[in-house]
């Protein structure tokens, strides 16, 4: 039942009004109930309602009125009103509209000509504008510019109309004058738009005839100037050189809308370098002056749109970019970090790393409320950045290691990653680095940061004083031993059992059930609730070390860590150290500190004891101290740190493997015309003209015009709508781009008759929205018409369109419905394969809360083979190291991420085992931040899963 109308009224069906209250309201003489009225009319007509009997009321008692929101709603009410019968003949009626629209056309009020040379816009009978053309020829000349703008986009109107030529053949010569003597801006704006779509030469001729002085017009002006050069270039490319001196010449104006739809008019149409450098300045200069976050993001995106294609230009901008760290957004700070990384090169990295260290020491001093976060993100950088480029990392190293003992967990942990890999891989920088970690050690706060501070210590401190100041550090940040002891115990036993007996409360609460059959019921529950207190262990001290609270608040995780590094330490002492007596003594120190852990973690002094996996390990390191031998010495000094060596040379493997993977390698036909640019004529071309050439040249000679040209996925992407022996058969092309969905549907009349009013009805299942509904059309007998329609997608989910095609024929008046196929959209168009941090994916995974856990159930044997065909159905990529899946275990555990158009994330992870018969079972876990990519994920998997190849 919905109507076309250029206003949305909401109606609350509610209490709608009867059509005889409505009609004695408009015979009143009441202004204000007749507005009243009107709208009541208008809502009941929107929703359905026909009201045929109040078409004569209002020609006898509105039509007259003088009052200004009359008139505006009647032309409403004359906007909805069906006008023609069902055969598409004007009613008799109507005839009585067109004498009150001439007067109104004619009225001396210039509000009342304007909206309703605005109304005739949305007319298209053309039996009730034949009679008013001359009065709307005749507002052309009107003294009023509001009247003559509106003129212009009524004349337009109805010139586009299918009868628009017979009814003004001269539109295009009338508005050419009009707008070479116009002065109003937005009527010279509605002239030359008129031009542009309809007769695009005289549009062209005016343009390059006031070349000079086109950045001297308005911007509304110069914004459908833009267009229109759009529109030329890329019907005829060879003539975009007239134009890039009109693009370039307003790059100054002073709207910042203009300047940035002429960067992104320059970047479309030419790709020499004069231009693309200029359209990076125009939006590096966007970034800075814009306040407003999305349009920086815009430009931001605009930016790295121009990487991609133009690396080499952007790469001189980079310290523009970088301005754009100045917004407190923290998005638009982790895009421009991104789009900075990859334009990083050896002139200008000193450069970069100076004000990402800039910008950390601003971390340190103001306080923000996303300080932490916008602090990991700089260290992120600032490791990338050392990686790339090693001499860099001296800088940067000492500056970052005042941040490992940081509030913020996550950036402390990125800070002693980044130690712990420039380490390894600058030995020139091993004695600084290991001196200041010990200096800094005791800082440092966070049981996962303490962990690989330690490995480091243990690993690196290679000299004698090295190896001696690694074990008074750790025995100084440990504290007194023992940790505890018996009297001790048996103090804060007691002490623990009497503050239970006093806090031990009876506490009753109700609560509704749900009974088995639905209904629901109060339960009644009498507890016993202990209320605790924070109490101070006996034997910790008032400010205990690092690693004392940690132990004593039950990590004994870190224990087997501290047990682990004073083995290496020991042992490596017992190498360096030429006084057996000092070697010993630090071995039974050693000993002392691990019984002692031990001790505690047996203890009832701690609520929880210590786990089986820490007490192995320190029982594993106390048996190694008494008695070690070569080979074992060996493992612990020495393979420890050939497979972290091992671990960072595969990760830059893959890296480089990654970087060539998304290179684009193109090639050109063998018949593919090549031009000498050298050889032509270069009278009247201009540098940028020249250049240009050179460009489309060398992508000529690469291939790169041809990487679109898939012709065979594109004939996959065909779906058959109808059966072969309908009377009238349809397929489909679908593509699917980011936000939209395009349906170019083909529709043949395969009868001998004219198929009357046929109409493609189309209605959605799931986040898709038809944005528009197809017009009717006419097919003649044997014939093909493309009907295009265009869907909006809000999310990523699995979507279903449906419809029919609705047709008439002379000889049968029944409407004949044709059903169509039901058209599934693919979650696989939405997402595609990306990259993340372990600690970003584990952080993600411990975020969303969405999951949908599908079991394995397929006929392929080889763990291997089903996480290739799971990766290649779900077009993912697996985050896990080729390393970690090798070797036949008959276990298997990776991760996989992709992320969708939408900025989703979405994550998998997969755990397979082989089961004696050969078979594989398991679990395929999905998490996301929505419903809907979890549940439309998880389908795909099932219905993937089980075949092969096929």
């Amino acid at each position: 039942m919905e109507k076309s109308c250029s206003m949305l009224i909401h109606f609350d069906k509610g209490s709608p009004a009867m059509a005889n209250e409505i009609k004695e309201a408009l015979e009143g003489n009441d202004v204000e109930a007749k507005i009243d009225a009107l709208k009541k009319a208008i809502m009941l007509l929107l929703n359905g309602e026909s009201l045929p009997q109040l078409f004569i009321t209002i020609v006898r008692y509105v039509l007259p009125s003088e009052d200004h929101t009359v008139q505006k709603l009647l032309l409403l009410y004359l906007e909805i009103i069906d006008k023609t019968d069902a055969r598409g003949r004007v009613l008799p009626e109507m005839i009585l509209i067109c004498q009150n629209l001439r007067n109104n056309l004619q009225h001396p009020n210039e509000y009342i000509r304007g909206v309703t040379l605005r109304f005739l816009c949305r007319l298209s009978e053309p039996e009730i504008l034949e009679p008013l053309i001359p009065s709307v020829l005749t507002n052309l000349e009107h003294r009023h510019p509001f009247i003559r703008r509106h003129a212009i986009l009524a004349i337009a109107a109805i010139y586009r109309l299918p009868t628009g030529e017979q009814l003004l053949p001269d539109a295009p010569v009338l508005v050419e004058k009009v707008l070479s003597s116009e002065q109003d801006l937005s009527a010279r704006r509605n002239a030359f738009l008129m031009l542009a779509s309809c007769a695009q030469l005289p549009a062209v001729a005016y343009l390059l005839s006031q070349a000079d002085h086109v950045a001297n017009w308005g911007d509304l002006l110069q914004m459908a100037a833009l267009d229109l050069i759009r529109k030329v270039c890329r019907s005829n490319s060879g003539e975009k050189g007239k134009y890039i001196k009109i693009i370039i010449s307003l790059l100054s104006c002073p709207s910042e809308a203009v300047v940035y739809e002429c960067a992104c008019t320059l970047v479309s149409l030419s790709s020499a370098p004069t231009a693309i450098r200029a359209a990076a300045n125009t939006y590096c200069q966007l970034l800075q002056s814009q306040s407003d976050n999305n349009v920086k993001l815009i430009v931001l995106e605009r930016l790295n749109e121009l990487k991609t294609s133009h690396k080499e230009i952007m790469v001189e901008m980079i310290m523009d970019v970088l301005r754009a760290l100045s917004s407190p957004n923290l998005d638009i700070k982790r895009k421009t970090l991104d789009i900075a990384l990859e334009l990083i090169t050896s002139r200008n990295i000193d450069e970069v790393v100076l004000t990402l260290k800039k910008e950390v020491v601003k971390t340190q001093s103001t306080e923000l409320e996303k300080n932490g976060e916008y602090r990991q993100m700089l260290v992120q950088a600032i490791h990338s950045c050392a990686i790339k480029f090693p001499q860099v990392a001296s800088t940067v190293v000492h500056l970052l290691m005042d941040f490992l003992g940081d509030s913020n967990v996550a950036s402390a942990i990125d800070v002693v990653l980044f130690v712990r890999e420039i380490i390894e891989t600058n030995p020139k920088l091993r004695v600084s680095v290991i001196t200041r970690l010990l200096d800094t050690f005791y800082q440092i706060r966070a049981a996962r940061v303490c962990s690989c501070a330690l490995w480091i210590i243990g690993e690196y401190c290679l000299s004698l004083s090295e190896v001696e100041s690694g074990i008074v550090t750790i025995k100084q940040c440990l504290g007194d031993i023992p940790f505890y002891t018996a009297t001790e115990e048996g103090e804060t036993a007691d002490a623990s059992k009497k503050l239970q007996q006093v806090s031990s409360v009876t506490v009753s609460s109700k609560r509704p059930v749900v009974l088995a059959d639905g209904t629901y019921a109060t339960q009644s529950a009498a507890s016993e609730t202990a209320f605790s207190a924070p109490t101070v262990l006996p034997g910790s001290l008032a400010s205990p070390g690092n690693l004392r609270a940690l132990i004593l608040s039950g990590d004994f995780f870190v224990g087997a860590v501290v047990a682990s590094t004073l083995t290496k330490l020991v042992l490596r002492l017992e190498e360096v150290q030429p006084s057996k007596t000092e070697a010993n003594r630090a071995c039974t120190d050693a000993l002392l500190i691990m019984t002692s852990m031990l001790q505690l973690g047996k203890s009832s002094f701690l609520p929880h004891p210590i786990d089986n996996d820490s007490y192995d390990r320190i029982v594993l390191c106390i048996r190694l101290l008494c008695n070690t031998g070569d080979d074992v010495r060996k493992i612990w000094l020495q393979s420890c740190r050939q497979s972290f060596a091992a671990m960072l040379a595969e990760k830059q493997f893959r890296e480089i493997e990654e970087i060539k993977a998304k290179a684009q390698i193109s090639y050109a036909q063998p018949d593919d015309l090549i031009d000498f640019y050298h050889l032509k004529s270069r009278k009247g071309m201009s540098q940028l003209e020249l250049e240009d050439e050179v460009q489309d040249d060398l992508k000529r000679a690469t291939g790169e015009f041809m990487k679109d040209g898939d012709d065979a996925n594109k004939l996959n992407r065909i779906l058959q709508l109808t059966g072969f022996s309908d009377p009238v058969y349809a397929e489909a092309y679908v593509t699917v781009h980011h936000y939209d969905i395009v349906l170019d549907v083909t529709v043949i009349n395969r009868t001998k008759e004219t198929l009357q009013n046929l109409c493609l009805e189309l209605a959605t299942m799931g986040d898709l929205k038809l944005v528009d509904r197809p017009q009717n059309y006419t097919l003649a007998p044997e014939s093909s018409k493309q009907i295009r329609a265009n869907i909006k997608v809000s999310s990523t989910e699995t979507g279903v369109i449906f419809g029919n095609i609705v047709y008439e024929t002379s000889n049968v008046h029944e409407r004949t419905v044709v059903v169509l196929n039901d058209i599934h959209i693919d979650i696989m168009d939405y997402i595609s394969p990306a990259t993340c941090a372990d600690v970003t994916f584990k952080n993600m995974w411990a975020e969303f809360e969405w999951e949908n856990k599908v079991a394995v159930n397929t006929i392929l044997q080889d763990e291997k083979e089903f996480l290739n065909h799971i990766i290649k159905s779900t077009n993912m990529k697996c985050l896990t190291p080729p390393s970690a899946l090798d070797g036949e275990c008959g276990f298997l555990a990776a991760n996989l991420y992709a992320k969708s158009v939408f900025g989703e994330d979405a994550l998998v992870n997969i755990s397979l085992e082989k089961q004696a018969d050969g078979k594989l079972s398991g679990y395929i876990r999905i998490r996301s931040k929505t419903q809907g990519i979890a549940l439309s994920l998880g389908d795909k998997i099932t219905l993937k899963q089980k075949g092969g190849s096929n």
